[in-house]
């Protein structure tokens, strides 16, 4: 049995992925108060549209996600920016598969990693870039 491991990152979460031929079954380990914490797809991410944004590089690349299992390691950062990790993680395993696969997925913009973040509060300001009001007298 082959397993193949990538790295997806977006934001401060990083998605740490194995993909093995399989039933199509796909866990979800996520790190929650000192415990580890193993969950299907669907319990993990509770928001249709997450799991439709995962789901959406199988039907790019036309592949049936009942072929193989995935072992996914989350943590950090939110849960939409976990789903975005997954993705990007998902399509680098694809291309590591098949080279044919990574000229549909550049295209859709599934191998670029989405490098925004949160710009951190400046001291002195109210909030990152929000300035206190100049008054004159």
């Amino acid at each position: 049995m082959i397993m193949i491991y990538s790295i997806g990152r977006r934001k401060t979460s990083i998605a740490r992925i194995f993909l093995k031929k399989g039933t199509g079954n796909i866990y979800i380990f996520s790190k929650k108060k000192k415990k580890i914490v193993k969950k299907l797809l669907k319990e993990y991410f509770i928001n249709p549209l997450l799991i439709n944004n995962i789901e959406q590089v199988f039907k790019i690349i036309k592949t049936d996600i009942k072929k193989y299992d995935l072992l996914i390691r989350v943590n950090g950062g939110g849960i939409s920016g976990q789903s975005n990790a997954v993705k990007l993680a998902i399509s680098r395993i694809f291309c590591k598969i098949d080279e044919k696969n990574k000229f549909s997925l550049k295209e859709k913009g599934f191998l670029t990693r989405d490098y925004r973040k949160v710009e951190r509060k400046k001291f002195g300001r109210k909030k990152a870039r929000k300035k206190f009001q100049f008054s004159k007298r």
